[in-house]
């Protein structure tokens, strides 16, 4: 006897960041719609779950996770290279608290139906099926209302993946997760990719003791970085964070041309590189300490001579030469490609919505927004004027591409009172929450205030000229060594 379709109203395909925020949003905006998830992790957290040991958020704890629920303690660190800002969560961290959100308070609500180490299979029409990895066991849901897909940043972590390019015999090569396990000291340490992964590779073993002079790093493109200080949730950083936003609005209304935008933002401290003699060509919304900066600038072992190709026993071959290494080091991997770019589609598509970005490097805020919005609003055209899609940012022009769209949103979210009300009370969104904190009689933050909405309406109006700029800005070409 073949059993009824589970009914439901919406099938959320994954268990992350953003399915959580959505779902947790769902249950707080409507009163009566039931849930069903479908996640191949054996619980939430999505690639956390896949993540290193020693992973960190990369921005506060008090703006990550859920709206219903405070992640961390929201104190500052009193120690360590994040000294005097707001706490990073750890990875067990994270997934022990996406472990309270599902069974404390989705699971309770009798509105949520949760399927771990399962793999969901969608059709076109409204029913679709869930299968257990492990038994095999099959299930028919029945979406009422829609299918939510949260996978569509298929983030790619070093355990899951395996290194692109060829490993010589006797080299050594372990993902990045593995370096916690390490057992005697390595001669010395070859680190394969620049990004957040890389970076955080790097700083791991520089605080654990190992001499700089026995890291090799490699990176194919240097990126611009985030000043953290510049993200900070409460009053006691609101001249810096509010003033962050005045001097990025500031340059954009004042820069000639892309190149002079970027020199602006640098100079103003808005944003960071590495070596002020090599030309960043990626940006993927990764911040750093002052700490930091200078802890990664303790290495002087850095080849930019693009992607590697193979790793020989005593030679690294890149795609633009290649570079001699002591035998035994051990290769250490980072190279996964982490989020992907967004694919084209808009968030609201017909039967399905697909959890985008709507707002910049803020995917768990924008899916709480979604939900908002699928929640109070029913014409699909206004829903997507209300949630264009933020690209991922990549290469620094997607800085200006990102602020297009985002300040877009926002002027269209401005219209809507409710919406608007619930963006001021997200406990995910900290600038609005700063903006609408300001007393009346607060005359210098009053009038910082005003200089950041003349000069978010001066930056609106500027981003299309530099838009169309974008096409003819080349980055200075990356020096092959750190000096």
């Amino acid at each position: 006897m073949t059993p009824s379709p589970i009914e439901t109203d919406y099938l959320i395909v994954g268990s992350g960041a953003t399915a959580m925020a959505f779902a947790d949003t769902l249950l707080s905006e409507s009163d009566d719609a039931r849930i069903v998830m479908v996640d191949r992790h054996h619980r939430p957290g999505g690639h956390w779950n896949d993540a290193y040991p020693f992973v960190r958020l990369h921005a506060p704890s008090v703006l990550y996770g859920v709206n219903s629920r405070t992640l961390g303690s929201g104190t500052k660190d009193s120690a360590g290279l994040n000294q005097g800002l707001y706490e990073l969560a750890g990875g067990a961290e994270v997934l022990d608290y996406y472990d309270q959100v599902m069974n404390q308070r989705f699971l309770p609500s009798g509105r949520v139906r949760y399927f771990p180490m399962c793999e969901g299979e969608m059709s076109p029409g409204s029913e679709h099926h869930v299968r257990s990895i492990v038994s095999g066991q099959r299930w028919t849901v029945a979406a009422r209302r829609k299918v939510v897909d949260a996978t569509h940043a298929r983030t790619a972590v070093p355990s899951t993946h395996r290194p692109a390019y060829a490993l010589g015999p006797g080299v050594r090569c372990v993902p990045v997760n593995d370096l916690s396990r390490i057992r005697r000291a390595e001669p010395g340490y070859v680190v394969v990719g620049a990004g957040k992964t890389g970076i955080d590779a790097c700083l791991w073993l520089l605080q654990n003791g190992v001499d700089p002079e026995r890291i090799c790093w490699i990176a194919p493109r240097d990126a611009w970085l985030l000043d953290r200080a510049n993200f900070q949730p409460h009053m006691d950083f609101f001249d810096q964070a509010i003033g962050s936003l005045v001097a990025q609005f500031d340059a954009i209304a004042t820069a000639t041309s892309v190149p002079d935008l970027f020199a602006r933002l640098e100079a103003q401290g808005q944003l960071l590189r590495l070596d002020p003699a090599v030309e960043p060509t990626m940006y993927r919304c990764a911040t750093v300490t002052q700490a930091e900066l200078r802890e990664l600038r303790r290495i002087r072992n850095i080849v930019r001579l693009g992607r590697v190709k193979a790793i020989e026993a005593a030679r690294i071959v890149l795609e633009q030469g290649s570079h001699e290494i002591e035998p035994g080091w051990l290769v250490v991997d980072c190279s996964a490609a982490g989020i992907t770019a967004a694919p084209a589609l808009p968030i609201f598509d017909g039967g399905r919505i697909n959890l985008l970005m709507v707002r910049s490097c803020q995917p768990v805020f924008s899916a709480a927004l979604i939900a908002y919005v699928e929640s109070h609003f029913a014409d699909q055209a206004e829903k997507n004027a209300l949630c264009a899609v933020v690209p991922t940012p990549v290469v620094p022009a997607d800085w200006i591409r990102v602020w297009v769209v985002s300040l877009g949103n926002r002027q269209r979210w401005g219209k809507h009172p409710g919406l608007m009300e619930w963006v001021a009370h997200s406990r995910l969104d900290s600038m609005t929450a700063l903006v609408h904190a300001v007393r009346e009689d607060d005359a210098d933050r009053q009038a910082l205030l005003q200089r950041y909405k003349a000069g978010a309406r001066q930056a609106a109006a500027r981003l299309p000229g530099l838009l169309e700029a974008i096409t003819s800005f080349a980055p200075v070409a990356a020096s092959t060594q750190l000096r």
